[in-house]
């Protein structure tokens, strides 16, 4: 079966074809909620989140074809509610258990905070595309706006990237 078929079985109620797209899908899946979290336990809990939500309302999708993107921009969303919640919770120290601290490099964070202070609309489209490397129509078709769309924010997201960034991808703060 191609993967329409599964999406049209899932739509009508078939828990196997159901579970066979979500396996499929689940290192994506989990990759997108990462990008978005930062965070191995909050992406699992959203990507469960998100097939919970997908299998509650997937007899509602008209166009089975769609299934992924319709999934994928459920994820998003779900990822970004965790974000939200994340602001409202005041924020708790936690002890690492081993005493040791993952090293990160200074220009990726750099670059982490850049994504930070853009619009939404921007930092998906960069997230989608140079963190999950998704084509501009896959993007279009999760985004559900025209490809020209996600082409001038892709564009004006670089644009702004760039202008937070000095040339060694060094943070500029002039």
């Amino acid at each position: 079966m191609i993967e329409r078929d599964w999406a049209d079985a899932a739509c009508k109620g078939d828990e196997d074809a159901f579970y066979h797209l979500i396996t499929t899908h689940k290192r994506k899946l989990y990759g997108i909620a990462f990008s978005y979290l930062k965070n191995e336990a909050d992406a699992l809990e959203v990507v469960q989140e998100t097939i919970c939500r997908a299998w509650s309302k997937c007899h509602q999708l008209k166009d089975p074809e769609s299934f992924i993107p319709w999934l994928i921009r459920i994820l998003i969303n779900c990822s970004i509610d965790e974000q939200k919640r994340r602001k409202r919770v005041a924020p708790q120290t936690v002890e690492t258990s081993t005493g040791t601290a993952e090293m990160v490099s200074v220009q990726r964070l750099d670059l982490e905070i850049a994504l930070e202070r853009l619009k939404p609309k921007y930092r998906h489209v960069l997230t989608l595309k140079y963190y999950q490397d998704m084509t501009l129509t896959d993007i279009a078709k999760v985004l559900d706006c025209p490809e020209g769309t996600v082409k001038t924010w892709l564009h004006q997201g670089l644009k702004q990237i760039r202008g937070q960034m000095d040339y060694g991808g060094e943070r500029y703060y002039g």
